[in-house]
């Protein structure tokens, strides 16, 4: 899980620097980035976005 974590971080890195203040981020704007990163395929779910994954699962239950 930890690899997970770290390559997460470093795509959130993309849009905002380690130093950044995420007090001065409006919700807007964070929001937006989870959009994204969320809807971003990712190789360890075959190429799927998270959103999918999560969707699949929902609705098979």
């Amino acid at each position: 899980m930890r690899g997970l974590n770290e390559h997460t971080n470093g795509l959130i890195r993309r849009f905002y620097p380690k130093a950044m203040d995420f007090s001065q981020v409006s919700h807007r704007k964070i929001a937006k980035l989870e959009y994204t990163l969320n809807t971003r395929g990712r190789k360890s779910l075959g190429y799927s976005s998270p959103n999918k994954v999560f969707l699949t699962h929902l609705l098979a239950a």
